[in-house]
């Protein structure tokens, strides 16, 4: 870990939808108004960079999730989602017993 780590832990937080989870992230992650809360919008704010100046101001982005809800079971949503984070400059870490410790 280091200093310069963005942790947003969505651990408890009930994620049945992609908007569910663009509603949670919206606020620790920065996103503006105009975010356009789809999948190609997440992969530029978080690879590209340039969209949030709270992700930009940090090395690493990780979102933690528990493995209930959009992701549980293995979703097609939840993996394309998962897809987006490239496991190491951004991490999605789903807590519970059939995920991965972490995104690769």
């Amino acid at each position: 870990m280091t200093d310069n780590e963005l942790i947003v832990d969505l651990r408890g937080r009930q994620i049945e939808t992609l908007n569910d989870f663009w509603d949670a992230v919206s606020e620790p992650c920065g996103l503006p108004e105009w975010f356009g809360r789809n999948l190609d919008a997440w992969s530029d704010t978080i690879e590209t960079r340039g969209i949030s100046e709270v992700i930009d101001s940090h090395d690493i982005l990780v979102v933690h999730v528990d493995q209930r809800g959009l992701f549980e079971g293995h979703r097609r949503e939840a993996d394309v989602l998962a897809d987006t984070f490239d496991g190491e400059q951004n991490q999605l870490i789903v807590h519970g017993p059939d995920w991965p410790a972490a995104t690769d």
